[in-house]
């Protein structure tokens, strides 16, 4: 932790309990290419918990999380280009990365083999660890903050700047569009995301879930179909009908179902990350030339890109505000899947202003 700097309020977990309590960070005060952002709301992401409870074997604690970073502009840098005071911004899941690898130079910074997460890890100069956006504000370079349009109110668009480009991006990148038939399992914080967008960008949306408890919400989302996994009839009928399915759960489930769902040549992308392996039968790919791939974020650009479209379209996510003293409960509820359809801290509560 950085000693001298911008002493700013947070909240943190400090063991895989998970339970997050408040913590005093420091901020770097901005360099010549930084902007300080007064954090107004932050989403919470499956992936905060994860971290939280050191279920992915990589948490150091005391872990600050929060990835999902919508604010106001506070003061910038004297060689900051791209903001001003004032100005509506958002940080996603990524702060640095070298700017030079081939994946950088493409825009694509999330694959960046030295990216740094926005929070739980070091920074490039092996020294400080990063915090999330759980806190009063953030210290990051221009290069990884985009502008949140006029058109979209903050805490809508908090949950955008993880949820919705880890949907937008391989929706991009595999085609969906007019003519595609596009499937998204689960109807929760990313799936609904991807239900939104994937019907803006006029493709055929199927939801699937668990139950139809959430098949109203869906269609009013854009999906034109529902299937129930509890229904074998349903899920026998959806066999070989859809070219792309982004599989958003973060639990185990049966790949080899969803597989089976694939046309030929189709793709399952998975964007959830559970914390179990995930058996797939060599069958359920080979005789149909179908595909099991994985995504990530966007880069930098293609979440602006995101943005403007979400803009552009009317997509906000579906969310709960909470104050940051729910956000134990809040991960005990998306544990049970009972939330519609995205948490969001309104972090005044944390300022108390």
């Amino acid at each position: 932790m950085l000693k001298t700097g911008i002493k700013t309020k947070a909240y943190a977990a400090f063991s895989t309990e998970g339970d997050t309590k408040p913590l005093e960070i420091v901020r770097r005060e901005p360099g010549p290419t930084d902007v300080l952002i007064d954090i107004k709301f932050c989403g919470i992401c499956h992936s905060d918990i994860h971290m939280a409870k050191g279920e992915w074997g990589q948490t150091v604690y005391p872990v600050v999380p929060g990835h999902e970073i919508a604010g106001i502009v506070n003061s910038v840098g004297d060689k900051v280009t791209k903001f001003k005071v004032g100005d509506h911004v958002g940080v996603g899941c990524m702060v640095d990365s070298c700017g030079e690898c081939e994946a950088c130079a493409e825009g694509e910074e999330q694959y960046c083999s030295k990216m740094v997460l926005t929070y739980g890890v070091l920074e490039r100069d092996g020294k400080t660890m990063t915090y999330g956006g759980y806190s009063e504000r953030v210290t990051v370079d221009e290069r990884f903050v985009v502008r949140i349009p006029d058109e979209l109110p903050l805490d809508k668009a908090a949950p955008l700047l993880c949820a919705g480009i880890t949907t937008y991006s391989p929706l991009i990148h595999w085609g969906a569009g007019p003519g595609k038939k596009v499937a998204v399992v689960g109807v929760g914080g990313l799936g609904h995301m991807g239900i939104k967008l994937a019907a803006a960008l006029g493709a055929d949306v199927t939801s699937i879930s668990r139950s139809d408890s959430k098949k109203a919400d869906a269609q009013k989302m854009g999906a034109t179909n529902h299937i129930a996994t509890s229904d074998k009839a349903a899920c026998e009928a959806a066999a070989e009908q859809f070219d792309l399915i982004i599989n958003t759960v973060s639990s185990a489930a049966d790949m080899n179902l969803y597989l089976g769902m694939l046309k030929r040549d189709g793709v399952m992308v998975l964007v959830g990350a559970p914390p179990d392996t995930l058996p797939v039968h060599p069958f359920a790919l080979i005789p149909r030339r179908k595909s099991l791939a994985g995504s990530t974020i966007g880069g930098i650009r293609e979440t602006q890109e995101m943005l403007d479209f979400c803009a552009k379209h009317n997509i906000g996510s579906d969310i709960e505000l909470i104050t940051i003293d729910q956000v134990n409960k809040a991960y005990e509820r998306i544990e049970k899947s009972d939330v519609r359809y995205r948490f969001v801290i309104d972090m005044s509560s944390l300022s108390g202003k």
